[in-house]
């Protein structure tokens, strides 16, 4: 893939951008195969290729420039927007979504916030687009005043968007380097993107995790499957489960699936989808997934955990509770191979027997590898 943005010097997030496809791919696989084969011996299965462009359902777009002349993409080093309204990694559909979004900004009189002054209050507007093409917008605005601009000019944007779903404003008055805020004010009808995987539907509510590439996380999701029907267990946790991915898609008859997750809107939009497909072995709770695996069963452990964590891993404490745990079998679905070798580590009881990197982030080092881990 060639990038223009990159070429010229603009931006330079995607790390691999130029090197073959192919090239890069053998070189994740092989980075997790060197980290992760003294944790065996692996069954390494052939990994997962992605479209090379278009592939991000979702874009994080610094608002910067002037009101008259917003610019979403990134900042330079003098804190100036970049306008990335073309980058190629991005759906189609959102990115024939920016320039409207963009004269949004203008119409709403949304100024951008000036990082270097701490002026301003446009943040970021953050784009998520589902299959079919609806899409899920948040601005993250400084202050809560701009929440009823925005409402009084989202029919302007209804109109020349209609697959916009969901907006929402997101508060972020703090001066710091993080995305998003605490609160959330949902200003639709509609609170939640319908996320539709094959026979699954999944609720993304705006402050939810979903994985970036909707292709590829079908095959995740898939991949779970597979190894959970041949492990054949009457019950399974799915910690970091998030809205349900995993939990929904490893459902059977009989099968007892309970989701840990932090975030009451995750839980809420996972019960959602458990409800609609009349699962009812399937509960979800919030909950911290590094709590004792005594909890909240104190009877017995699950046969099967699976474990989806963000990029600091697992940590010791819950590695350490499932290697003492009478649970049989993990899945280890990780999208950072560093702490997955030192989680791994941490559970000695453990064996890898199976794994496979699947290409979630064309043109960077990112992957995701999912694990299977049998007890000795």
């Amino acid at each position: 893939m060639q990038c223009s943005y990159f070429d010229a010097g603009l931006c330079r997030s995607c790390t691999q951008m130029g090197q073959p496809y192919a090239e890069q791919l053998a070189v994740k696989d092989t980075r997790c195969r060197e980290l992760l084969d003294r944790f065996g011996p692996i069954d390494w299965l052939p990994p997962v290729a992605s479209a090379e462009s278009g592939y991000r359902n979702k874009a994080k777009m610094v608002v910067g420039g002037t009101v008259e002349r917003p610019t979403l993409g990134i900042l330079d080093g003098r804190g100036q927007g970049v306008d990335l309204e073309g980058c190629g990694i991005l759906m189609p559909g959102i990115q024939d979504a920016l320039p409207t979004l963009a004269a949004f900004v203008t119409r709403a009189g949304l100024t951008p916030y000036d990082v270097p002054n701490r002026t301003g209050e446009a943040k970021y507007v953050l784009v998520t687009e589902a299959p079919g093409g609806e899409l899920l917008v948040r601005f993250v605005m400084r202050s809560e005043p701009m929440v009823e601009r925005i409402r009084q000019h989202l029919p302007w944007l209804q109109e020349r968007l209609p697959r916009v779903a969901v907006v929402s404003v997101n508060l972020l008055p703090e001066h710091k380097a993080v995305v998003e805020g605490d609160r959330e004010i949902v200003l639709t009808e509609r609170a939640a993107l319908t996320i539709r995987l094959g026979e699954v539907a999944l609720h993304l509510r705006p402050q939810s995790f979903f994985q970036t590439n909707t292709a590829v996380a079908e095959q995740l999701y898939a991949q779970a499957r597979e190894w959970v029907a041949q492990a054949a267990p009457a019950s399974v946790w799915d910690l970091y489960c998030g809205v349900g991915g995993f939990a929904l898609h490893v459902a059977a008859p009989g099968r007892r699936v309970l989701g840990i997750e932090t975030s009451a809107d995750a839980v809420a939009s996972a019960r959602l989808s458990a409800l609609e497909a009349g699962l009812t072995d399937v509960h979800f709770q919030v909950g911290d997934a590094t709590a004792d695996l005594s909890e909240p069963d104190a009877h017995r452990s699950p046969d099967l955990v699976i474990v989806n964590p963000p990029r600091r891993g697992i940590g010791p404490d819950l590695a350490a509770r499932l290697d003492a745990s009478g649970t049989r079998t993990v899945i280890y679905s990780s999208c950072n191979p560093v702490t997955l070798a030192k989680d791994l580590a941490a559970m000695p009881s453990f064996v890898a027997r199976r794994a496979r990197v699947l290409d979630m982030f064309p043109q960077t080092a990112h992957l995701e590898v999912i694990t299977l881990l049998e007890r000795l």
